[in-house]
């Protein structure tokens, strides 16, 4: 059984982990000094801050995965590479799609999985941003339900 808890500013580590391994596990056109400059962002400018944060966790307390939402928009969701595959991502967008209002998602373009995911549940691409939000040669697919 999984519950759909706000997380606690002590597990932001946690989180950070997660973020990390999937990024790892998904992100293949990532460069590790990318990585890196990533990671350090979201400590030093406290980004999980900035959205509403859903985590999943497991009967035995373990996160499992997380969200976050700014508005309508679903900023990330990252997964313990350990249970992609086994619907905990799915759980996740659809808490977010019918409790939280969410209507859009923006996805690196290179990430095909979850372009595919998003576009599964109904996701369209309406615009494409050839750099990343920092500024990366990473280009970006602004996505929004149809």
């Amino acid at each position: 059984m999984y519950t759909l808890v706000t997380p606690q500013k002590t597990e932001y580590p946690v989180l950070l982990q997660i973020w990390e391994s999937s990024v790892r596990a998904t992100h293949h056109f990532l460069q590790e000094e990318d990585i890196e400059f990533f990671r350090k962002t979201i400590k030093e400018n406290h980004l999980f801050d900035l959205v509403s944060l859903t985590i999943v966790k497991d009967s035995g307390n373990n996160i499992l995965g997380f969200m976050g939402i700014a508005g309508n928009n679903l900023e990330m969701i990252f997964l313990d590479p350990a249970v992609r595959g086994k619907g905990i991502g799915k759980l996740l967008l659809l808490h977010a799609l019918g409790n939280l209002n969410v209507t859009k998602v923006d996805v690196n373009e290179q990430n095909e999985q979850a372009c595919k995911f998003y576009e599964h549940f109904g996701f369209k691409v309406i615009s494409r941003s050839a750099l990343d939000g920092s500024g990366k040669p990473y280009p970006i697919l602004h996505m929004q339900l149809m």
